[in-house]
């Protein structure tokens, strides 16, 4: 077993739900090697106080009204390369956890992993390692040999979940219709599906698009 740092581990807990931020401040208070430094609600929050506080550690929520987690990792990375952030989630998709480290975290853990996995975490994330749930890194391992999809034909992808034909997508983006046809060819061949169904279900489950 690890020595504990000299220092408690200060942490800063960024969720929109008071309940979560209370549930996880009670955990990290129970531990000799942690503190909670500070509470945010959401991601313009969080750009403030870690600039005051200066956190070893943050724990993101991914999903808030305004700034949300991903763009604030990005603000707060930009100023400060070092800071150590763990996204928090309910989404399992790999396109999720790879935005989120591509924003620059170190983590990215689940909700409802919380009581099992919270604590190992942030000592790992602290240490300077990364920690990924394993169904995540699953998922990324899976799909990381396929093509990527392209900005345009995740904007056409989420026009189809929204029940629009090509014609109206065609209009909506200044495009022919052949154009769009091609841009769901591509669509299909890699997320590896046979119709649109298939295609709007497989990308909302990996994260992709939003429902």
């Amino acid at each position: 077993m690890s020595a504990a740092p000299a220092s408690p581990i200060r942490v800063l807990i960024v969720d929109d739900h008071p309940i979560l931020r209370e549930g996880v401040a009670a955990i990290i208070e129970l531990q000799d090697d942690m503190v909670v430094a500070g509470n945010a609600a959401n991601g313009a929050e969080a750009i403030v106080q870690f600039a005051a506080l200066r956190p070893d550690v943050v724990l993101m929520d991914l999903q808030m009204p305004g700034m949300a987690g991903v763009e604030a990792v990005e603000a707060i990375r930009a100023d400060y390369p070092d800071a150590r952030i763990i996204i928090l989630t309910t989404y399992t998709g790999d396109a999720k956890a790879l935005a989120a480290m591509r924003a620059g975290a170190s983590g990215f853990l689940l909700k409802s992993s919380l009581r099992r996995e919270l604590l190992g975490a942030i000592r790992a994330v602290y240490r300077g390692q990364r920690h990924l749930h394993a169904d995540v890194a699953q998922d990324i391992a899976l799909h990381a040999i396929h093509e990527q999809l392209t900005a345009r034909e995740v904007e056409i992808l989420q026009l189809i979940a929204g029940g629009h034909p090509n014609k109206q997508i065609a209009w909506r983006l200044g495009v022919g219709e052949e154009t769009v046809k091609s841009n769901i060819k591509s669509i299909f061949a890699k997320l590896q599906v046979n119709d649109r169904t298939h295609a709007v279900t497989t990308a909302a489950r990996r994260g992709i698009i939003e429902l």
